[in-house]
């Protein structure tokens, strides 16, 4: 059990990776009231205690699928550890978005062997904390690779190369406790209701002596066609099968709704932080929703909590909850 779940923290958190580049852009934040305010200012009075930043290795500068170096993050961190909240490095081992559908391989690493891919993973994850410390900035949890239920760096450390993977996340881990001793090492698959997928993955990592301190979980019940009553169930019973199977903590690092069901999407966070919170031991301990901010008016992404309007829609009063 970790620090924080043994001192009864629960994270309350937000994925802002967009946050800065709206900023950039001129997206203007107001809080209910209609005064305009920084967003960071207005996560904290909904709640939010916790926010979560994806590394890329050498990102473009599009506004939407690119950004996100570890220089950017940096500023970024500064701002929200200044509030006071506490802070998930996303390692995406890619130059653009890394999820199960996609595990591209950064250009630079692309002929690289997959003893190659595990010393780079290392000295990338390496590097960008020390940065990142040499900026007096704490880091609370990292995660090595996003959404890796079919591996990274494909071809090379695919889930059908599994002896492989094994390795480049044992070197991702090795560079996070070199540099951040305490923070809490994530292996975050999606789909958090499918505790086949889960077991087939952790399975063949354990039995690797896999390298890590917390399971992550994605819930998104529109990716799936589905609604949340359809499936909760099943997300909390993998969550509990999780804990007893590999005695390891839980925290859900993605989950959304769709925007223009505010009331629905409210409804879900507030029936995954009552069953997560009712679990014993603080062992599943932490909510994070992605991108709450990215209003679909500038990011064309419809599972935020904003609306064009600039305002958090009522999604985001769960975190008061």
């Amino acid at each position: 059990m970790n620090v924080m779940s043994k001192n009864g923290f629960f994270a309350k958190g937000a994925d802002i990776g967009w946050l800065q580049q709206m900023e950039i852009t001129g997206f203007k934040f107001y809080d209910p009231d209609g005064k305009e305010k920084d967003c960071i200012k207005i996560l904290k009075e909904h709640g939010i205690n916790s926010v979560r930043f994806r590394v890329w290795v050498n990102p473009n500068d599009d506004p939407r699928t690119g950004h996100n170096s570890i220089e950017e993050v940096a500023v970024m961190a500064r701002r929200t550890q200044a509030e006071g909240l506490k802070l998930m490095i996303d390692f995406h081992y890619s130059d653009s978005w890394a999820d199960p559908g996609k595990q591209n391989k950064p250009a630079a690493w692309n002929d690289h062997t997959p003893e190659q891919l595990a010393e780079d993973v290392y000295q990338h994850t390496f590097d960008s904390l020390t940065y990142l410390k040499n900026e007096g900035i704490d880091v609370d949890w990292v995660q090595v690779g996003n959404e890796i239920s079919y591996g990274m760096l494909w071809p090379d450390a695919h889930i059908d190369q599994f002896d492989h993977l094994a390795h480049i996340l044992n070197r991702g881990y090795d560079a996070v406790k070199e540099v951040y001793p305490v923070a809490e090492v994530i292996i975050h698959l999606d789909t958090g209701n499918d505790s086949e997928r889960f077991i087939r993955f952790f399975d063949q990592f354990t039995a690797r002596n896999g390298k890590y301190d917390t399971i992550g979980m994605s819930y998104y019940p529109y990716w799936i066609n589905t609604t949340f009553t359809e499936n909760i169930d099943d997300l909390e019973a993998n969550i509990k099968d999780m804990i007893v199977r590999y005695d390891k903590d839980i925290l859900i690092t993605e989950i959304g709704g769709v925007d223009s069901e505010p009331d629905i999407t409210y409804d879900m966070i507030v029936n995954v932080i009552d069953r997560l919170r009712a679990i014993p031991d603080n062992r599943a301990y932490g909510v994070f929703y992605w991108e709450p901010q990215g209003a679909e008016i500038w990011s064309h992404y419809k599972l935020s909590a904003w609306g064009a309007d600039g305002r958090p829609t009522r999604a985001m009063k769960a975190f008061l909850h």
